[in-house]
């Protein structure tokens, strides 16, 4: 199962031309809020896909049913581009536990690189509804790579992976290697440089919430 956001008219579209447009950008609050307004947007979307139970509540004139939520999901984020998007997210499951991955790419001589994980800190999945959140889906070889981990630790009840912006190459990548997995993005683009930046993307995602790092 894939959504995408942009294919239909919503609020979604005006935050995600905020954070590509490169006048726009130079505010980094502004791309950071952007950001976290999307998570929101997206948590709402992927909470229809949710099991619900009936809830009786006491109001000061009586009492009503009403379906909430039968379990919190646990939302995970790639540190450090991620974090604004995670935390739209946590804004909306606002009783929801966090996983925190640290992955980078580490190149070899030939050009290529392979993904290193350093550090995952996460509550116990097992049984849970796992919400993977990464700004950026280029080759999705992070993600793909984080998740292994996680499903050869624990048994994890449904993956869903949500990013701002996938590439087609990464969509396939992620459904080659995660078959069971549900994806949400943003938008999709075609293209990617042969340093793995999205194109036309929205250029580095850390550096513009956070600062160029050296």
């Amino acid at each position: 199962m894939i959504f995408v956001l942009n294919k239909t008219n919503t609020i979604g579209n005006q935050y995600l031309a905020e954070m590509r447009d490169v006048v726009a950008q130079k505010d980094r609050l502004r791309f950071r809020r952007s950001q976290e307004r999307l998570g929101e947007i997206m948590a709402y979307e992927i909470s229809k896909k949710l099991s619900y139970v009936e809830q009786e509540v006491q109001t000061p004139l009586g009492e009503c049913n009403i379906n909430v939520p039968a379990d919190q999901p646990v939302i995970g984020v790639i540190l450090r581009a991620g974090l604004p998007f995670q935390q739209g997210f946590l804004n909306m499951f606002d009783q929801a536990n966090a996983t925190f991955i640290t992955a980078y790419r580490k190149v070899k001589k030939t050009g290529n690189f392979v993904i290193n994980i350093d550090h995952i800190s996460t509550p116990n999945l097992d049984g849970k509804t796992f919400i993977l959140c990464d700004t950026m889906l280029a080759t999705g070889q992070s993600i793909v790579e984080v998740c292994k981990q996680l499903m050869a630790q624990y048994t994890i009840k449904d993956l869903h992976i949500a990013a701002v912006i996938a590439s087609a190459e990464g969509i396939e990548h992620v459904r080659a290697n995660l078959p069971k997995a549900k994806i949400w993005v943003c938008a999709i683009d075609e293209e990617m440089t042969s340093k793995a930046y999205i194109v036309p993307g929205l250029g580095d995602a850390g550096d513009l919430a956070f600062g160029e790092k050296v």
